[in-house]
């Protein structure tokens, strides 16, 4: 991949052909080539379906579905987990030109009358286990016209029954009809700011992506394997587990529960790893606690080499010479301890791994690449397909998000502002034509939001949200993501971090306890049984977390140092009051529900 670059634009090049005038073309390809192979499966193999058996389930359903009524341009709504039914479902909706589009698991009814009314779907798929919300959202959804549900009872029809409506149904004739430019799903984004906007993408903006991103990974032609855990709803969970696979004809492993993805990635050992920081961030200080309660004949040597391995990660990062000495030392720490760990971990057999959808600390990707796992940020939103820059697994460059992925042009404005050109951009968001016409300059540039720095190779950085930036009484202006990070890097005790800042004197912080880190660390302080509401009144708390951000301030410039900073007694659950799906802040309403707290934190 080659990158044009000059002092404020960037491009990755130009894209190669589509791989396909459709996802359901492309899914046919994989099929031709894979056959017999697994498509989808589950970790204990209790359900396992071939390319070819897909192909038939997909068409079985896209019968039923047309039987309801569905056609081109018709929205469907899903309400499900990860389970293997997901794919089959919606690709059967986009073989009929429907617009399938996913619907976070932790909706309210309201949330779920909103974009299901937006969306205006007269067919919904839904999990029985969501029944209950989704039948009060049913309330007031007039145009709602069936509910299936793909286990057991309730709805109007059971996917069972959808599947027995026209068995040897074949949706050729349509899916010869979808063009490039067809619409193929909606994504509602998470709605940190205010309502979920219905991000409306096409065939061409996903076929130009999964083009652009696969140049970069270079995934093997077969046995590649990812593992399904995210969101649905997410752009990407959708990109990584399900349309990059599909057409790049990857096996898909289904994980049902994301809190247990660890344990599925050492019996997955996946091709690519895709996650969010949180998720790296748990995994690092799960692996620091293993180290550090080893005996001390084998705790010393292996922080030493963990040490030797970071000061070589920072050296080529710096593109200096690394001694021959440090060389060895690191690849005999590498055999002997390294590789034990990322097996046991299951990320021997990576090939790629990124990390994205929110700022990841530095110390954190620098732990995993001196393990020997070379993570990478990448960089996208949902008006993007999902990716518009891509770190190279060969070329990482820790504190970046990459250069731009082929096809697409990236140009900053004259405040930092990144715009984005692309085939893989969005045409508007759904029934919002001015707030489209507001996301476009003049130059048909997506205007992203997010303030950035392009370096002489093209990589670029994420300074923050431009609506985000704190500034402070002075005039200052920070970025209170850059501030978090710097905070949750100090202590792996620090699950979570909120700065504030704006147009006030000085920052504080509003801090919440690692859930599972706090009750190791307690074992450790005489603090044991305690919940972790409890620990955060405890005096030895305190102290422990001023430590860890006294250490944070160290690395911070004096203006946007934390003077003061309140643990809270409370988990921030994703999906919550607090943080998105995805586990980014919500900032506004983080400022509202804590508003006597953080006022407390400014008193006299």
């Amino acid at each position: 991949m080659e990158v044009t670059t000059a002092e404020r634009y960037a491009s990755g090049g130009e894209l190669g052909e589509l791989p396909a005038p459709n996802l359901v073309k492309a899914f046919y390809a994989s099929v031709e080539k894979l056959g017999d192979d697994a498509a989808i499966r589950t970790e204990d193999d209790s359900y396992s379906i071939s390319w070819n058996e897909l192909r038939e389930r997909v068409h079985r359903i896209a019968g039923g579905l047309a039987k309801l009524g569905v056609s081109k341009g018709d929205t469907v709504a899903l309400l499900l987990n990860n389970r293997p039914e997901f794919i089959p479902c919606d690709l059967a909706a986009v073989s009929l030109g429907g617009i399938p589009f996913s619907i976070y698991q932790t909706s309210s009814p309201e949330q779920i009358q909103y974009v299901v009314s937006d969306a205006g779907s007269k067919v919904a798929i839904v999990e029985s286990m969501f029944l209950e919300q989704f039948d009060t959202a049913r309330e007031n959804l007039p145009a709602l016209e069936r509910v299936i549900v793909v286990d057991g009872e309730g709805g109007d029809h059971t996917l069972a029954e959808i599947e027995e409506m026209d068995p040897g149904f074949d949706p050729a004739p349509m899916v010869d009809e979808l063009t490039p430019d067809d619409m193929l799903t909606l994504i509602y984004t998470s709605g940190t700011t205010g309502p979920p906007k219905g991000v409306q993408l096409t065939h061409r903006n996903l076929m130009g992506l999964v083009g652009g991103v696969d140049e970069i990974l270079d995934l093997p032609e077969r046995d590649a394997k990812v593992i399904s855990w995210l969101p649905a709803a997410h752009i990407a969970e959708r990109g990584a587990h399900y349309y990059l696979p599909v057409i790049k004809g990857v096996g898909v492993t289904i994980c049902p529960d994301p809190r247990k993805i660890g344990e599925s990635l050492a019996a997955v050992r996946p091709t690519w790893f895709f996650a969010v920081p949180r998720v790296w961030e748990k995994m690092k200080s799960g692996l620091e606690a293993k180290l550090g309660s080893l005996p001390d004949e084998q705790r010393e040597p292996t922080l030493k080499a963990m040490e030797a391995a970071k000061q070589k990660v920072r050296l080529e990062q710096a593109g200096e010479e690394v001694p021959k000495e440090l060389v060895a030392a690191v690849a005999h720490a590498d055999e002997q301890v390294f590789a034990n760990l990322r097996k046991a971990m299951g990320l021997d057999e990576l090939v790629a791994c990124n990390v994205g959808a929110a700022p990841t600390p530095v110390e954190v990707l620098e732990f995993f690449h001196a393990i020997g796992v070379p993570v990478g940020e990448l960089w996208g939103m949902s008006e993007t397909c999902g990716v518009a820059t891509c770190n190279p697994p060969s070329k990482v460059k820790l504190g970046t998000v990459g250069p731009p992925v082929p096809g697409v042009e990236i140009r900053l404005a004259e405040d930092g502002e990144v715009m984005v050109k692309a085939s893989s951009v969005m045409p508007g968001y759904r029934n919002l034509p001015e707030k489209s016409a507001e996301t476009f300059d003049e130059e048909g540039w997506l205007l992203t939001g997010d303030i950035g720095e392009l370096d002489e190779e093209g990589y670029l950085k994420i300074v923050d949200r431009k609506k985000e930036l704190i500034i402070n009484a002075a005039g200052k202006n920070m970025s209170p993501a850059n501030i978090e990070s710097h905070l949750k890097s100090a202590s792996p005790l620090i699950g979570q971090a909120a700065a504030i800042g704006d147009q006030r004197p000085y920052n504080v912080a509003l801090i919440v306890l690692d859930p599972d880190y706090a009750p190791v660390w307690a074992k450790g302080t005489g603090l044991e049984g305690k919940s972790v509401e409890e620990l955060a009144g405890e005096e030895a708390t305190q102290q422990a977390v001023q430590d860890a951000i006294d250490e944070a301030n160290s690395k911070m410039a004096r203006v946007e140092q934390i003077k003061k900073f309140k643990i809270l007694p409370a988990d921030w659950q994703p999906g919550g009051d607090e943080l998105t799906p995805t586990m980014k802040l919500k900032r506004r309403p983080i400022s509202e529900k804590y508003s006597a707290e953080i006022q407390a934190l400014y008193a006299a």
